[in-house]
């Protein structure tokens, strides 16, 4: 993106809700798993579960704001522990954690409450994190045109936590980087030491 205009951020594809449907569902599936809904605690569960979910695949649309690189700086512009959550595809159970984004700017620089913004955007979503990772990246790629991106995602994965394996306190690390970045051992390796990650 190389104009001026800000580009206007949603997610795509509109996942129409239906939290009545939803309601219904998540009353059925709890019923299923032997979970009674008769005590007035869990009367309401259904509704919560639905809502929820409605919560974690719907994020915030958002102005991705970019300036003339009038400067010409041609450092890396990192963001560090940015929190994410997401929830995974497979058992739809969360995954929380931090991302590191940086990029080396080209013609334009972009507003730095965006990077956060476009982690955001991403997770929002039945996810795995080496999707994730790889869709930060490409998107800041295409919409930045920088000379390099770099990704670090750092996340706790309930679905190993707290069930199977049961892999209390394991993470998960996924990393892309694109440009410079991967392709100069320098940038790499000043990215990595940014983010406090061991190459």
């Amino acid at each position: 993106m190389h104009s001026g205009t800000a580009l206007r951020v949603v997610h795509e594809p509109d996942p129409g809700i239906d939290l009545a449907a939803a309601e219904q569902a998540a009353g059925d599936f709890l019923r299923a798993l032997g979970v009674s809904l008769d005590s007035e605690s869990l009367r309401g569960t259904p509704g919560r579960m639905a809502r929820a979910y409605a919560e974690l695949f719907t994020p915030r649309a958002f102005d991705l704001t970019t300036f003339p690189n009038d400067e010409g700086y041609d450092e890396l512009v990192l963001a560090r522990d940015i929190p994410i959550r997401s929830v995974c595809e497979h058992h739809l159970l969360p995954f929380i954690g931090r991302a590191h984004v940086g990029y080396q700017p080209g013609d334009r620089i972009l507003g730095l409450s965006k990077l956060a913004r476009v982690v955001e955007h991403f997770a929002c979503r039945p996810q795995v994190q080496e999707r994730l990772t790889k869709q930060i990246a490409g998107w800041l790629g295409d919409q930045l045109s920088p000379k390099g991106v770099g990704v670090v995602i750092e996340a706790e994965h309930t679905c190993m936590t707290l069930r199977g394996v049961q892999a209390t306190g394991s993470s998960t690390v996924t990393s892309t980087l694109l440009g410079t970045l991967r392709e100069d051992a320098r940038s790499r390796q000043e990215f990595f030491a940014l983010t406090g990650v061991n190459a």
